[in-house]
């Protein structure tokens, strides 16, 4: 999650995928539809939800891949997907306009499960609004949110659909890469001071299925900041840049900074960029963003012709 944070402009805060099963806990009587979300909490509708809203970038993309956009009232300030830009915006994803909020009418609101002081289930909660948090950490979180938002959109067969097409494409990644050697892998998720991506972290899962090994990849912390003098020790063998976080002469800037042009992967040309949309959003787009993050790290397959 932290990167839709970050993303949100809000710095200090952000396969061989593990999978869950397809569908999270729930139960349905009659169209009412229960489901516990990733904070634990009991959600109930009456039925499938007709006026939503997403807090989270990602969620609204994988709602808008259920084929669900229709029953999205509003969208954050952060939403860059066409299907969305005409709706009214309720402001930041972890600080919302709560009257902008009431005043759409929502029958649910998506929100983050990182919101441990439960601000927005509790304001919105008092009102009668319902608030589904949902969990982005990992591509098991991915996998178990796309299950859990179709159910709660009614969507289910949609879900199950969309979550054969990711695997299917991790699968294609993993075979293209087979047998080829592992790259050594610093992304960037911040320059200054530098931030990764750490251990269980959907990032790190689609780096190491795309056959890169990221060298923070042992961090506890799953964002960890981390210290120049520690990444020169390191010495990646390729620098992978969120195109959007970076602009296109992100190669030029970084032999500029000191201490990362003493790298020698800066200093070889060895730094790659990404679509940040595909990379730092897990939601619908992980297929696409292990697809972006294996031309990375392996470019040469990129003019094989074995796939695509």
């Amino acid at each position: 999650m932290f990167f839709e944070v970050r993303r949100l402009g809000i710095i200090a805060a952000l396969a061989g995928a593990a999978c869950v099963a397809d569908s999270p806990q729930a139960a349905t009587t009659s169209r009412a539809i229960v489901v516990v979300d990733d904070a634990g909490d009991t959600v109930q509708l009456a039925a499938p939800a007709r006026r939503a809203i997403s807090l989270i970038p990602s969620a609204t993309e994988t709602i808008i891949a259920l084929g669900a956009v229709d029953r999205l009232v509003g969208r954050t300030r952060y939403d860059v997907a066409p299907q969305v830009e005409e709706l009214p915006s309720v402001g930041g994803g972890i600080d919302p306009s709560f009257e902008a909020i009431v005043a759409l009418r929502p029958d649910l609101v998506i929100g983050w499960d990182s919101d441990k002081r439960r601000t927005t289930r509790l304001k919105l909660g008092a009102l009668g609004i319902p608030v589904f948090s949902l969990r982005t950490q990992d591509t098991a979180d991915v996998f178990h949110g796309i299950g859990s938002l179709g159910r709660l959109f009614g969507r289910d067969s949609a879900a199950a659909a969309l979550v054969g097409s990711i695997r299917a494409k991790i699968v294609g990644v993993r075979a293209a890469v087979a047998g080829l050697p592992t790259r050594r892998v610093l992304f960037v998720v911040y320059p200054d001071p530098p931030m990764t991506v750490g251990h269980d972290t959907f990032i790190d899962e689609l780096i190491g299925t795309a056959g890169g090994s990221s060298i923070f990849s042992e961090s506890p912390k799953p964002w960890p900041t981390v210290t120049m003098e520690e990444i020169i020790r390191r010495n990646p063998d390729l620098i992978i840049l969120p195109q959007g976080e970076f602009t296109a002469n992100a190669l030029s800037q970084f032999r500029q900074r000191p201490g990362w042009r003493d790298l020698t992967a800066v200093r070889n040309g060895s730094v790659a960029t990404v679509p940040a949309d595909l990379t730092q959003r897990p939601g619908a787009n992980i297929g696409d963003g292990a697809i972006a993050l294996e031309f990375a790290i392996h470019p040469e397959l990129r003019h094989t012709g074995a796939r695509r």
